[in-house]
């Protein structure tokens, strides 16, 4: 699927504020407004548009420490790791990869102990083989 120009200045615009209405991001984007809801509607029907969300400040709900953890696993057991990981409600983001670590997660304690846990119980998973722990100190971009 080809996208334009206002394709692309509507997926920008509500990458940096998903709560712009349709006339809010009509107005910005000098169009009218069912012009947009149109493009947003087929955007979200191709499946280009997955959902919309927010970006939480961690330290304000209590998660203290963040860490980017990479994870190296028996090759065979790779996908059914990384789904697994998936199911901890403290893993905000897994991805599979290549480079140094085979599975990459976000994972948020409330503290280093918290973050020291919940690495014990995810070092369970079957396949699990290192698990290689990064904390961040401060976030720049999201």
């Amino acid at each position: 699927m080809a996208l334009d120009e206002l394709d692309m200045a509507i997926i920008n615009s509500l990458q940096k504020d998903a709560s712009l209405s349709y006339s809010d991001l009509a107005r910005a984007l000098g169009q009218n407004e069912s012009t947009i809801r149109k493009r947003v509607l087929t955007l979200r029907e191709r499946g280009v548009i997955k959902k919309y969300t927010i970006i939480v400040d961690n330290i304000k709900i209590g998660y203290n420490t963040i860490a980017v953890v990479g994870f190296d696993v028996d090759p065979g057991m790779l996908l059914e790791a990384a789904q697994k990981l998936a199911g901890f409600d403290e893993v905000r983001c897994v991805a599979t990869s290549t480079g140094d670590h085979m599975i990459m997660a976000e994972i948020w304690g409330r503290d280093g102990r918290e973050l020291s846990q919940i690495l014990s119980k995810i070092g369970t998973i079957p396949g699990i083989k290192k698990i290689c722990p990064s904390i961040l100190l401060e976030k720049v971009k999201e």
